[in-house]
């Protein structure tokens, strides 16, 4: 089949930056390396793209070649022995689910959307509600394909190693993934187990995520933002498993992996201002805290319910107006609780509304180069834009977490200064040593990685 191209306005799911580009959708594997060889039909720089849930800029390529991947969607083996799964890359985590679920498995790890491509994934080498147990995706990828400009690549963690870590997390800047393989959660039933208990303050709500830490696979926290004195970080705090067979009543026991997630109720369009702001968001917080259970102990919920509540509203990104959002996600070490109050007070003293603020605990860092989870706290938030001083308020709030030892996650960022980058992410030259290996020509890059001077060619175009 002749490869069409379009030019297209493309933007993250922030809707902050948009850019324009030319957009090539390969319906074949094999056609994705005279995509991004040298001699391609359409000159200039190349990057992949998912589904576009990337927050900011990372699947964007202003004036050069998206490869919109998701036409690359086949499984290509799911070994139920062994509990293991290969499949192409634009293979999104929703269809994988419908597969999966009624057979007896989970993916290993899943973001706050299901609506991602298992390449997008694991260019940004996604984390879950159980990092702080099971890792990051990176951990379960038993092997991937590598398209990159000088070749293709089979890569894993026993195999071109330093490949395999500089593309878990490599934001797509190392080739194209084409497939993948990852191992499997076995599970009993469709349905999660679940305690729920607010907390009053940020101390109460840290103290419940670390109290038994490894006996709770998933556990997270939702943050009212604008709180503020005694009650700054009141949360409610979920923590869970995968029910067994025995926890369901007996009329679920019949078929303990039905599974079948409600179509998104769609958005029907962008309001032409913001719907929220900090009225509405204020009113929401606290009926949100009212109406959660003081404790609530082995409550039983759906899987999309647990994991993933806003895929029930499509495009909700909309609602955020013509100006858009962005999500300030970061993570600082153990010992620096501090940072986190400091981050919540400052949002708050500057009336800074967050829909969405969620605290979770991170485990040990994983391989990958640029990945984002290292041991500590992540606190992620979803800001409108629009205020005169927000940039200013952000900038400043990165030098307290890069001054503690902390880093901002890629795949959220619109807006990160590229000078803080080698203090966040101290393998970065290792990781840009691997890029100049396998891109010696500077092929592959994206408005994210031209922002931030993250590869070499981009820093002398800038």
């Amino acid at each position: 089949m002749r490869q069409t191209y379009r030019r297209e306005l493309l933007s993250g799911w922030g809707r902050a930056a948009p850019s324009v580009a030319t957009v090539a959708r390969p319906r074949h594997g094999s056609e994705i390396a005279g995509l991004i060889s040298p001699g391609a039909a359409v000159p200039g720089a190349r990057i992949a793209r998912g589904l576009g849930r990337s927050y900011g800029d990372a699947a964007q390529c202003a004036g050069g070649l998206v490869l919109d991947c998701t036409h690359l969607d086949s499984v290509i083996e799911l070994d139920e022995g062994s509990g293991t799964l290969r499949c192409e890359a634009g293979a999104s985590f929703d269809a994988l689910l419908k597969l999966l679920v009624p057979r007896g498995y989970f993916l290993p790890v899943t973001p706050g959307t299901r609506f991602v491509t298992v390449g997008g994934a694991i260019a940004s080498d996604v984390h879950g509600k159980n990092h702080h147990v099971d890792g990051s995706l990176g951990a379960h990828v038993d092997e991937l394909v590598l398209v990159a400009p000088t070749g293709s690549i089979t890569c894993g963690p026993g195999r071109e190693s330093d490949v395999f870590a500089g593309t878990c997390g490599g934001m797509g800047l190392t080739g194209v993934i084409s497939e993948a393989t990852m191992r499997l959660i076995p599970i009993e039933s469709s349905r999660m187990l679940v305690d729920t208990e607010r907390a009053e303050d940020l101390d109460s709500c840290m103290a419940l995520l670390s109290e038994e830490r490894e006996r709770f696979r998933y556990s997270v926290a939702w943050l009212d933002a604008l709180a503020s004195g005694r009650r700054l970080g009141r949360a409610v705090v979920t923590r869970g498993d995968h029910a067994r067979v025995a926890d369901l009543p007996s009329r679920e026991q019949r078929d303990p992996l039905a599974y079948g997630p409600r179509a998104p109720i769609a958005v029907p369009m962008a309001p032409p201002v913001s719907l929220l702001n900090h009225p509405s968001i204020s009113a929401f917080n606290e009926m949100w805290f009212r109406k959660s259970p003081r404790r609530r102990t082995g409550h039983l919920e759906q899987i999309p319910g647990f994991f993933h509540p806003l895929d029930g509203l499509g495009g909700w990104n909309l609602l955020y107006g013509p100006r858009g959002f962005t999500q300030y996600q970061f993570v600082v070490p153990f010992g620096a609780e501090s940072v986190v109050k400091t981050v919540l007070e400052r949002l708050s003293k500057a009336r800074v509304a967050s829909f969405l603020a969620v605290l979770k605990c991170f485990g040990p860092q994983g391989s990958g180069y640029l990945s984002f989870p290292s041991e500590g706290w992540t606190l992620a938030l979803d800001i409108p834009l629009g205020s005169r001083d927000l940039v200013a308020l952000l900038d400043s709030l990165d030098l307290i977490v890069a001054e503690a030892g902390g880093r901002i996650y890629l795949s959220k960022d619109s807006r990160l200064r590229p000078e803080l980058l080698k203090v966040m992410y101290p393998r970065l030259s290792e990781w840009a040593a691997l890029r100049d290996r396998l891109d010696p020509a500077g092929l592959l890059s994206s408005d994210l990685s031209r922002r931030l001077g993250l590869c070499g060619s981009d820093k002398a175009a800038a």
